[in-house]
């Protein structure tokens, strides 16, 4: 396999000798999973080309600036936000050896009881999670001006979202990170997105929005949230980096994808005779009805934010980056030769 693109020459961060020692070092912590995969997936050749210098750009970055580096990755669903963010975990730490932690704005989610109260006190759709409202952001808020406190006695405690059960796991469970970090890593479908204009909300552009939010309520309390304390929490972050799905059918095939693999955990934890009757499998129709919630937001930041973004990956019809686009080259470069 080869791949479709290379980071942008003139972005070339850090010398070569130390992008190779990055290479080399991710490429033994990964060393058995390439074992085991018994195929030649190209993953070596994407961390030449790809990952690295990526991971070269946020160190020379994270240079740059005091203090520790918050970065951004949004990417509709199933655009691989968790796996990029874990290969830069993998690279940042072992080719670069900064601490690297990061989490997920959905993990932020209001409890399923918080979002059905919402949904009787606000609007019924707000009891599905997933758009802008059922966030609880001050959460988010308070957790990153805790990593980025610098005190190494502090403990941080990261909360775990279960979409299975559609709740927020017991903070008996949640994450702990002690210290500060040098990266600070949120991703999440809709991290870095800004509202929409008046006249955008007007007119509905889904099935959902057309019969369940007729009086555009929904939709503008959800984009009153984004002009709000969204943009607070967003404001914490140095870098966005995007992953641009090529379109929402891509989505819908992608998110579909997500669910039968949770079909199979479910079948998994079925078959070691362990209750699974509070777990939530959707079909493809319920599919569709939920990334009509999602749907407006995708479409409004997959036609502005490439424009903003400081990074782009641009993605195919079959998962693999064919473009990157860099929006705010940083102000030194270094080691082309």
């Amino acid at each position: 396999m080869s791949v479709l693109t290379h980071w942008p020459e003139e972005q070339l961060c850090l010398s070569y000798k130390e992008r190779r020692y990055a290479v080399d070092a991710v490429e033994k912590a990964f060393a058995s999973t390439l074992e085991s995969l018994k195929v030649d997936i190209g993953l070596v050749e994407m961390f030449e080309s790809i990952y690295v210098p990526l991971g070269a750009w946020l160190a020379r970055r994270k240079q740059l600036q005091p203090g520790p580096l918050v970065v951004g990755i949004n990417g509709a669903q199933g655009a691989g936000k968790s796996t990029l963010f874990n290969l830069l975990e993998v690279i940042l730490t072992e080719g670069f050896d900064l601490k690297v932690v990061g989490f997920s704005i959905d993990d932020l989610y209001r409890t399923h009881a918080e979002r059905e109260q919402l949904g009787e006190d606000i609007h019924p759709l707000l009891a599905t999670r997933g758009v802008p409202g059922t966030h609880d952001v001050q959460l988010g808020i308070d957790i990153l001006e805790s990593l980025c406190s610098g005190d190494d006695s502090r403990v941080t405690k990261i909360p775990v979202f279960d979409k299975s059960i559609d709740d927020r796991c017991s903070s008996e469970v949640w994450q702990e990170w002690f210290g500060p970090a040098d990266v600070i890593v949120l991703e999440g479908w809709c991290v870095g997105a800004t509202p929409q204009t008046e006249d955008a909300l007007s007119s509905a552009i889904n099935e959902l929005e057309q019969h369940e939010d007729q009086d555009a309520a929904w939709r503008r309390y959800v984009n009153a949230q984004l002009q709000a304390e969204y943009a607070n929490l967003y404001e914490m972050m140095d870098v966005l980096l995007m992953l641009k799905v090529p379109s929402m059918d891509a989505v819908f095939e992608w998110r579909s994808l997500q669910e039968k693999k949770l079909a199979e955990r479910v079948k998994y934890i079925y078959d070691t005779q362990q209750p699974t009757d509070h777990l939530r499998i959707m079909d493809e129709g319920q599919i569709k009805r939920f990334i009509q919630h999602y749907e407006r937001l995708t479409r409004h930041m997959l036609d502005e934010m490439p424009g903003r973004a400081d990074v782009t990956l641009l993605l195919n019809d079959n998962h693999k980056i064919f473009d990157i686009q860099i929006n705010k080259p940083l102000e030194e470069t270094e080691g082309h030769s």
